[in-house]
């Protein structure tokens, strides 16, 4: 099975729970929004804890480093048996300003015509309601996990 591994950031603004979330790149996601917005996260190294994978891949998709302490959060089975390990953590970061890696692919397909697209194209902070609306549907539980052991 395979596994990957991310963080929710978190920050608290006015007395509200905001939570980080980001959206991937690539011609594929441009016009998809609700239900496919995504924690940072992304597939373990060989010889890496899952800890690990999740600083290392905020960081490459955001250009923010997340820093301890870590909440471990309940891992999560995505539709297509991925497993999701999670920790919380909370930081501030200017969502406007995020540096992504990325990615090649040929598009429009069987065109042989390669571009370059950020593995993450946008970024947001969002209330709970607004981000269980964004978030993939199997990382919700992540939302209320954290705003549960938040009391949000």
């Amino acid at each position: 099975m395979k596994q990957s591994a991310g963080i929710l950031l978190y920050r608290i603004e006015e007395g509200e729970t905001q939570f980080f979330l980001v959206h991937p790149g690539g011609p594929f996601f441009a016009k998809k929004n609700e239900g496919w917005w995504t924690i940072p996260k992304g597939e373990l190294l060989e010889d890496e804890s899952p800890v690990e994978a999740a600083v290392r891949e905020f960081k490459e998709e955001t250009g923010y480093r997340p820093q301890e302490p870590f909440i471990a959060l309940e891992p999560i089975t995505q539709k297509a048996g991925k497993k999701v390990f999670c920790w919380a953590a909370k930081g501030d970061l200017d969502a406007s300003k995020i540096t992504s890696n990325t990615f090649e692919m040929e598009w429009p397909p069987k065109t042989g015509r390669k571009a370059v697209y950020p593995e993450v194209d946008k970024a947001g902070w969002f209330a709970l309601a607004e981000a269980k609306i964004l978030i993939n549907e199997r990382q919700g539980a992540l939302l209320d996990e954290l705003a549960t052991i938040l009391k949000t």
